[in-house]
């Protein structure tokens, strides 16, 4: 046995110890229960670990993923990235996980927590924003006074901290930076940045974690060759790791929106109080920018709310609105070149405005186009805004080149990797050819504790009538249930059709978008009997353990937006290959989506509920049974007295 092999049984031997009834774990953490399916995991991370490996591994809800890759991590004693797909999770992770065990096992390695600058205070722009007007609201000016009181008293500058300031609130890119506008080293406040010192933390810890976004935006710095946020690192652990390749693609893209661009005007305008005559030259052009922005956007609203660059330019309006935008961006960056020397906040602006050119010129160059083999270039509408990306379709050469170079270990681990027992697909998009593979199903008892149904005899969903057919199918089972369920839709139209069909219903009705997610969430918990409709992005992030949830229900197979540009233009791309784009992106897809859903049925070994799947082309399609072999093996049912019977019984 080599040395690296002894070495390597000998964490992994560490581990299982302490994951044994009885054990540090056991004795240190209330309501611990030894898992022989979490041992196994953590001994195969133990074991990637150590041989600087890859591994792939799927651990189903129940297993105790995170106590399996925590416990292996701090016995390592390695240096370690672990990356969470929300900053909910990453919060999670390191305030209340972490800590345990690293106690409960004695160990005293160093840990930080590291966000995008986006979530932390910038004192320069509080500083900026205390001699300006750009307060819309009462409630705003209320909020910024609040953030001031809090920025003389809180340590870390995270405005997590601040739990009365919303997440998507209007002041927020007011009060924090960008890599656009930081000021760097010429800040004034650079001694005293909540960014640097997060960093500095970060750099000297053992234990570092980020969540996916900044990861990734790690991965697309080094590639342009500026460096890195994160320290380098000898394991990096990647939580929710399905979530990675979309990310990916947007962090290796590159993009131009509205709100930047006003940004940029604004504060160009604002950084000439520091210099005499700068504001006459300035003022004219940075309005003329703001006023092409808004231009634009007026000139896209008769487009779909996404597409491609090429049909917003069918758009009579939208070229000349592009153009008079190109040019606004030239004068403004002219203006400033003379002004560089005068203030660094001038300096940044102009570096701002050239970067910016650069973008939407490069995003011209190609927008007459459709797809190229390696990107598309396409545009997404929001109320009062735009977003011009260029996004590559295949994002698997730059993440295998940024894992060899590393020369660390990689666990790539979620409850939703694997379609049909195998990571061939995932593999494929995260460019991993060799790697160890595991699977560890959850450890529920599905005979008792689940049922699936499958309501018979409804139309294709492509029928006009689906939508109410599906209601008054899943509505004798809510009778059944006594409520306590979670209504999973397809499109937003399917969602507002449901919640109209569901209005005179006998259970409170908790409707996504009626309110913030968090508090809709809360709500649903404490009703005891609510009814949650949602659509796709809910399928991620409702845990709701207990009796409060004993039914989930999916209208329909969630195979992805035919108009979606980028997933099209995916499709073309594996056509062109000549592979088959059904079987090898669009199934693959759905069966991951379909499985994000159906977990949120079965939480805990203690729940009981019925899976309500309604779409018929899981029994009349070949590709049906692609979609039962990735689910958990639940007892099926076409009788609704099956399932009643299943709630009279009770546990």
């Amino acid at each position: 046995m080599s040395q690296s092999e002894a070495s390597a049984s000998r964490l992994g031997r560490g581990v299982q110890e302490a994951l044994l009834e009885g054990a540090a774990l056991s004795k240190a953490l209330p309501g611990f229960r030894s898992r022989p399916a979490q041992q196994r995991l953590a001994v195969s991370i133990a074991e990637t670990l150590e041989q600087r490996e890859t591994l792939l591994a799927e651990a189903g809800t129940g297993t105790g993923k995170t106590f399996a890759y925590l416990v292996p991590v701090l016995l390592s004693g390695m240096k370690t990235i672990i990356s969470t797909g929300t900053r909910a999770l990453q919060d999670q992770l390191y305030q209340r996980d972490l800590p345990r065990v690293r106690e409960a096992l004695g160990v005293g390695l160093k840990t930080a927590l590291l966000k995008g600058r986006a979530n932390y205070l910038c004192r320069y722009r509080v500083e900026q924003a205390k001699g300006e007007a750009r307060f819309t609201s009462r409630e705003q000016t209320s909020q910024f006074q609040r953030v001031v009181a809090w920025s003389g008293r809180t340590r870390t500058g995270d405005l997590a901290e601040m739990e009365s300031l919303p997440e998507n609130a209007p002041l927020i890119p007011m009060i924090t930076s960008t890599a656009d506008n930081c000021l760097g080293v010429e800040c004034p406040f650079w001694n005293e940045c909540f960014v640097v010192q997060a960093r500095q933390r970060a750099q000297t810890a053992d234990v570092v974690v980020v969540n996916h976004h900044l990861l990734l935006a790690d991965l697309a710095l080094k590639q342009e060759g500026f460096g890195e946020i994160l320290p380098g690192a000898q394991a990096f652990v990647v939580d929710e790791a399905h979530q990675l390749p979309e990310l990916a693609a947007q962090f290796f893209g590159e993009g131009l929106g509205a709100r930047p661009l006003v940004e940029l005007a604004r504060d160009a305008i604002a950084e000439c109080k520091a210099t005499a005559g700068a504001l006459a030259v300035v003022q004219a052009p940075a309005q003329a920018l703001e006023a092409a922005t808004r231009a634009l956007r007026a000139a896209m609203d008769n487009l779909p709310i996404r597409g491609t660059a090429w049909r917003a330019l069918d758009e009579v309006d939208v070229e000349p609105a592009l153009q008079t935008l190109e040019e606004a961006l030239k004068t403004l960056e002219q203006v400033l070149v003379p002004l560089r020397e005068t203030a660094p906040g001038l300096d940044a602006c102009h570096a701002r405005a050239t970067d910016q050119l650069a973008r939407l010129q490069r995003w011209l160059e190609s927008a007459g186009t459709e797809a190229t083999a390696i990107h598309v270039h396409w545009y997404e509408l929001t109320p009062r805004g735009f977003r011009l990306q260029r996004t590559p379709l295949d994002v698997s050469a730059p993440l295998r080149s940024h894992r060899e170079q590393s020369h660390a270990a990689w666990v790539f681990t979620s409850a939703t990797l694997a379609v049909s027992g195998g990571f061939q697909h995932v593999a494929q998009r995260l460019g991993i050819g060799t790697a160890r593979e595991l699977i560890q199903p959850s450890p529920f008892d599905w005979d008792q504790q689940a049922l699936c149904y499958l309501p018979p005899n409804l139309p294709d969903p492509a029928s006009r009538d689906y939508g109410r057919e599906v209601i008054a199918a899943v509505r004798p089972v809510l009778e059944a249930s006594g409520g306590r369920a979670f209504l999973l839709f397809a499109s937003h139209r399917a969602l507002r059709e449901a919640a109209e069909l569901l209005h005179d219903a006998p259970w409170p009705l908790f409707v996504q978008g009626s309110e913030p997610r968090n508090a809709l969430l809360q709500r649903f918990r404490e009703s005891g009997n609510g009814v949650l409709l949602g659509t796709a992005s809910f399928r991620e992030g409702v845990d709701v353990a207990g009796d409060a949830l004993s039914v989930v229900v999916i209208d329909k197979l969630p195979f992805a937006a035919p108009d979606d540009p980028v997933f099209e233009a995916r499709l073309d791309a594996i056509r062109r290959a000549g592979g088959n784009p059904f079987r090898d992106e669009q199934l693959p897809q759905a069966v991951i989506a379909l499985k994000q859903g159906a977990g949120r049925l079965i939480r805990t070994e203690t729940d009981r509920g019925v899976l309500v799947l309604c779409d018929p082309r899981l029994l009349s399609k070949s590709y049906g049974k692609t979609f039962f072999d990735s689910l958990p093996p639940l007892p099926r049912t076409r009788q609704l007295a099956d399932v009643q019977a299943f709630f009279s019984e009770g546990p």
